[in-house]
């Protein structure tokens, strides 16, 4: 994990991230533990220290396109759909036709990581859109599912920083 593998484990704001991050028990359904960023968005400091991490990683790298994965429900207007599989279920991914352009080098950034499932159908929309991933980022990565990580086994480097417990 990038964390890890990049020297930020010692990193004196990675405790100020997790600590901002609220676990919220048997949500959706009986056994998972919810991991809500909404209190890491509320808290000033550790939400600067999220965003200076990420800006720190892709500094210099020609990001053009950043794409964020979002659960608002159906985007208006023409876009192009991608099914996929979560640890409690199946969604469906969507995207704009047009919101990237073929050669744009992009970054996916999702609030975490569990089997990959949802990282995995970003990246094959923006492929389909013709835009080259570079990377994606996420802010949380559950230990106890890291092994069956779909993304991590494909060749998209993942940084995530705010382990936490699936317990």
């Amino acid at each position: 994990m990038f964390a890890a593998e990049n020297g930020l484990k010692s990193d004196p704001r990675l405790q100020g991230i997790s600590e901002a991050i609220r676990v919220v028990p048997h949500f959706p359904k009986q056994g998972i533990m919810f991991q809500d960023i909404t209190t890491l968005l509320l808290d000033h400091k550790a939400f600067k220290d999220t965003v200076d991490i990420f800006v720190d990683r892709y500094r210099g790298m020609n990001i053009s396109a950043v794409a964020g994965v979002e659960a608002r429900g159906k985007l208006p207007g023409e876009v192009i759909s991608e099914a996929y599989e979560l640890e409690y279920g199946t969604d469906c991914l969507e995207i704009h036709v047009g919101a990237v352009q073929p050669g744009e080098r992009a970054i996916v950034i999702d609030d975490l990581v569990a089997t990959g499932g949802t990282l995995s159908a970003a990246i094959r929309l923006l492929e389909r859109m013709g835009a080259e991933v570079i990377e994606c980022a996420c802010v949380i990565g559950v230990r106890e599912v890291k092994g069956q990580c779909q993304v991590c086994e494909n060749d998209y480097a993942q940084a995530d920083f705010a382990e936490k417990d699936d317990t």
